[in-house]
Formats: structure tokens, sequence, C-alpha cells
């Protein structure tokens, strides 16, 4: 593989570490400021659990405008600054309001970070190498989920009263180092040629990605958006993409992945585990986590996106299923973890792996980051809204489900027997597919014309 490619590549992919970091590191500060700011279960889950998603939300909406018109390059510039004053402030917050308005910061990070970042390395990647390479993106979101778990449990105890200051303050380092990093980084060739119309820097960002038919290259880029005029994104020309993109990124919650991720000491905690222990025991879903998505990165170019989302689609039912049955007949921590684990891997593989890879390619080039930026917002606000209730499900004093929360995860996992039928029935195949013949099968063609063309172009 290309060197810069690669390096790169990794460089725009630490913006899915923070992301992953700044998600789940408020999972060690859930219960602290809940004692510290004796908040009711509707302030919590408005003000502290969910501002940072609400944040997501925004910066997802609107994060394909600057994409598309100072550039990917920038735009990740600006995401990094986000992050450091979100984390920063975070840590020295003097009450709820001023903790969520930083939060708030940090979550326009994270929705911006999930439009351009996805967006920027599937513009450069080659053809065959395109899903691994995207789904960097998502291993560095898992291994900052992982990091998160881990520091939260380390600093356990570190500063007293105050740990869950040091737990959401120190993610303002990791946040420096990649600013700095983003700056030697290039624009995309496509959106050098397509948005700012600069051939010659277009032409050197190839060359140094070891392109070797440079003149082919950008007569393809050319020929694609000269074919697809550009119309009001939704208009009727893209309602099959947009269509894809909203369904798999509502199933994509609707599995409970960020409410697990979210609450998972929590939850922990209700199945019996001390405080501490259920940490530790939250450092071992990162790890599940980050194991699965290497899997899933591995698979995803040689399996294809579809399969890895039916393998995910039967273990969200089954292991969903099963955490449902150990809190309803009290089966203990033990049982209850290993199927949290299975749900994890599960997620992992399957949407985890093929959510940001999968939404990058459907759309045209002239629409992809506002492609990426609805999709990335319909999978925030579900996650806003799943955060902001569930306090009023979950709560163990006043919640509609305090006493068991066993009907959540059989709410999830009905959920997942849908998006099995998704897969099956409505789902194509982007494997080994360019972009500009991904455009030309989704975009001028039917929904059912564009599942048998995409799968043609993959058996031929």
């Amino acid at each position: 593989m290309n060197s810069k490619l690669s390096y790169w590549t990794i460089t725009v992919a630490l913006a899915g570490f923070l992301f992953g970091f700044d998600t789940v590191v408020i999972s060690g500060a859930n219960l602290p400021i809940k004692e510290l700011w004796h908040t009711t279960p509707w302030f919590h889950g408005t003000f502290i659990m969910s501002m940072a998603l609400w944040g997501t939300v925004v910066g997802a909406i609107f994060g394909g405008i600057p994409c598309d018109s100072i550039g990917r390059k920038k735009t990740l510039l600006w995401i990094g600054v986000l992050y450091f004053v979100s984390a920063l402030g975070s840590g020295i917050a003097w009450d709820p309001y001023s903790f969520s308005f930083f939060r708030f910061i940090g979550g326009l990070g994270v929705g911006a970070s999930s439009v351009a970042a996805p967006t920027y390395i599937s513009e450069i990647s080659p053809t065959d190498k395109r899903g691994s390479l995207v789904a960097r993106y998502q291993f560095m979101v898992v291994f900052g989920i992982l990091v998160a778990f881990f520091s939260n449990y380390l600093l356990k105890g570190f500063g007293g009263a105050n740990d869950w200051r040091y737990m959401l303050g120190i993610e303002a380092l990791p946040a420096l180092i990649y600013s700095f990093m983003v700056l030697g980084i290039p624009d995309s060739p496509r959106w050098l040629l397509l948005q700012k119309k600069d051939e010659p820097a277009a032409r050197s960002v190839l060359s140094k990605l070891g392109i070797q038919n440079i003149d082919e290259t950008i007569k393809d880029y050319l020929s694609a958006s000269a074919e697809t005029i550009k119309k009001s994104f939704f208009s009727g020309k893209y309602s099959f993409p947009i269509m894809l993109a909203f369904l798999l990124a509502f199933f994509n919650q609707l599995s409970g992945i960020n409410f697990i991720l979210y609450y998972a000491p929590e939850i922990l905690e209700r199945a019996g585990l001390a405080s501490k222990d259920s940490l530790f025991s939250s450092i071992s879903i990162g790890v599940v986590n980050l194991i699965f998505t290497m899997s899933g990165i591995y698979l995803i170019d040689r399996i294809g996106r579809k399969t890895l989302m039916l393998v995910g689609s039967i273990g969200y039912i089954i292991s969903l299923s099963m955490v449902a049955y150990a809190f309803y007949a009290g089966l203990g921590s033990g049982f209850l973890l290993f199927f949290i684990c299975l749900f994890i891997a599960s997620h992992a593989i399957g949407q985890g792996a093929v959510i940001w890879v999968f939404i990058s390619e459907i759309f045209p080039n002239q629409v992809r980051a506002t492609g990426q930026s609805f999709g990335s917002s319909v999978h925030w606000v579900f996650a806003a809204l799943i955060t902001l209730i569930t306090p009023v499900f979950l709560d163990a004093k006043d919640g509609i489900f305090k006493d068991n929360p066993w009907p959540i995860f059989g709410f999830f996992a009905i959920f997942m027997i849908l998006q099995l039928l998704f897969v099956i029935l409505l789902m194509p195949e982007t494997k080994g597919v360019s972009l500009e013949e991904i455009e030309k099968k989704l975009v001028k063609q039917s929904k059912k014309e564009a599942i048998q063309l995409t799968q043609k172009t993959i058996i031929e």
C-alpha cells in the first residue's frame, strides 16, 4: 500500500478515536455528576447525558456544508479544535449548564467528524481497499471507546469527588495531537477537481497516491460528474440511496448500541456488580468491540458489506433476546456480561464495520458530503433521543423499569428482526465496485434495478 495513503487515512481516522472517546467517556461521569448536582432523571437525560448527542445532530446536519465549501481538510482541522475546547471546558465546568454547553461543543465535533472523515477516506481510497480503509475510522472509534473505558477505570479514585473532571479533561491531549497531524494532509483530489476546480492540485495529490493513469482517473471523475446533474438532494433522483442511508442509520441506533455504551456501568451495577467492578467489566466490552471491529475490517472487502450485516443482525437478535431473558429471570452478572459482549461483537462485525463505509459509498461525488451528513444526522438524532429518554426508563429510583429493565432489551431485539429483513430485501452489495459505478447503479436506476445491477457487477 502507498505510504502516503496509509498515513493520511490513519491521520483522518484519528478523528474517529476522539469520536469514540468523547462518546463513551461520559459513562464514568454519569453517576458522580448525578450525585454532585442532584439531577432529576429528565434533567440528567437532557442536559448531562444527551447534550453532546444533540451537538452531534447539529454537527452532522451541517457538517456537509464546510466539507464542500472550505474542503475536507480544513473541516477536519476545526473538528480537532472543537474536541480540544470541549474537553478542557467539560473538565472545569462549574454547574450543569456550563457542563452541557461544553459537551454540546464536543458533540459538534463528533457529528462533523462522522461526515468529513469517511467522506475524505472514501475519496482517496482505491476501489479494492476502500472498505477496509474507510473502516479504519470505525476501528479508531472503537479504540477510542476502549481507551475511554480503560481511562475511566484508572482515574476512578484519582481525584476523589473530582474523578470525573480528569476523565473528561484528559481528552484535550489527543485532540491537540490530532489537530497538528491534520495540518500535514492534502485535500481530497475529488473535492479539489469537482468543487474547487483546481486540476493541478488534484493531479499532485493523485500522483502522491501512486495513481498510474492520472489522465484516465480525472476523465472518470469529470465524466461521472457531468452525467449527474446536481438536483435538490431530496428530489426523487436520490431517493434510493437516501432510503438506504436512513434505514441503515435508524437501525444502527435501534439496536441499542449507544444505550449500552453510555450506560454500561449502570446496567452492570443493576445486574449486581459493584461500582469499581462495573467500570472494570466495561473494559471487557471495549476489548470485545476492538477485536471484532478488526475482524470486520479484515472481512469487509473480502466477503462484503451485506454478508457482515446478515451475520451482525442474527447476532443482535440472539444476544438482545438473551440479555432480556437474563434480567427477566435474574440469572446473574456473569451470564448477562457474556451476552452483552456477544451483542457488542455482533455490532462490531456488522453495523459497526459497515455503516460509515456504506453511507460514504452510495451517494454521487457531487452530493457525497450532503449524503454522509444526512445519514450521520439520522444516526445521531436517534442516538440523542434514546439517550435522552433512557433515564426515564432505567433510573434505579424513579425509572419506569426500575425493578427490572428487561423490556428495554426486548424492544431493541424486535427492531433487529426488522433490520434483518431490510438487509435481505433491500440492501445492495457495494464490495469491489468503484464510486462512479455505484453512482450509476443507485442513482439512475429504480430500486429493483439498482440491486440487480450492483449484484451483477460483483458477480462479473
